[in-house]
């Protein structure tokens, strides 16, 4: 069963560029670099300029374990909390993927 980590940042007024060059880099390199990592998508609600959200899947939790040991991760996390007012972290196993249907469905 595949581990997902959905992440929720409230920037501080006038950070989002700043953060999104640190975690577009940091989400670069996690799917580039790391095999366990499967998905890591960015993502800012609409007409939210404060907030970003992370959708990240890896092959298991010792997977997203290992990802919190990577330079890139460090790297990101260091530089990156006097951004953030808060940051929320929810841990879920994937128990339902529509990718997989999509896949299926393009395989016939």
């Amino acid at each position: 069963m595949h581990f997902v980590v959905v992440v929720e940042f409230h920037l501080k007024r006038g950070a989002r560029s700043q953060f999104r060059a640190l975690i577009d880099a940091n989400a670069d390199a996690s799917v580039r670099d790391e095999p366990g990592c499967l998905q890591f998508d960015v993502l800012e609600p609409e007409g939210e300029n404060d907030r970003v959200l992370l959708y990240e899947i890896y092959i298991d939790k010792a997977a997203f374990d290992a990802h919190l040991q990577t330079e890139h991760f460090r790297v990101f996390n260091n530089a990156s909390g006097d951004l953030c007012l808060r940051k929320s972290v929810t841990r879920c196993d994937l128990v339902f993927s529509g990718a997989n249907v999509v896949s299926k469905r393009a395989a016939d």
